[in-house]
């Protein structure tokens, strides 16, 4: 059993997202940022005439500022139904990590959240962050995706 991921990168660290729920690449662009909302949503997108939240993954999970460049990309998601973004600093691959790759994720008490954490997946002298974007886009303060669905 295998699983492919797209690979990202967010500072020095490179985490993984399921490759099923990817819809599509696209450059940083103009967004249309929303009054009252948290920082980590930098506003919404026209996609085709599909309105489109972005989240800053970098602000999300409290990464220091986020600085956009020409390596800054935007990766649309499509989760339980929802269409929505994320920028990431940059994205690297899709790879295919078999089960024996695949690690639990560690055991850090109740310091740090892993909640949306699938696990770590390790390929040669990599190691990537495996995250469960259903739930972190489904969580209570994100509220992206209803949790009636599930």
């Amino acid at each position: 059993m295998a699983n492919e991921f797209l690979t990202f990168r967010l500072g020095n660290e490179e985490y993984g997202i399921e490759i099923l729920k990817v819809q599509e690449i696209r450059g940083y662009d103009a967004i249309t940022q929303i009054a009252n909302a948290p920082d980590f949503i930098k506003g919404v997108v026209n996609l085709r005439g599909i309105i489109v939240p972005i989240v800053d993954m970098r602000i999300k999970f409290r990464l220091g500022n986020a600085s956009y460049d020409q390596f800054t990309v935007v990766i649309i998601l499509n989760v339980s139904g929802r269409v929505m973004g994320v920028v990431v600093d940059g994205v690297s691959d899709v790879i295919t990590l078999r089960q024996e790759q695949m690690r639990p994720t560690p055991g850090l008490g109740s310091i740090i959240d892993t909640e949306y954490i699938m696990g770590l997946g390790t390929i040669d002298e990599r190691m990537l962050i495996l995250i469960d974007i259903e739930k972190l886009m489904g969580s209570r303060d994100m509220g992206l995706v209803d949790q009636s669905i599930n």
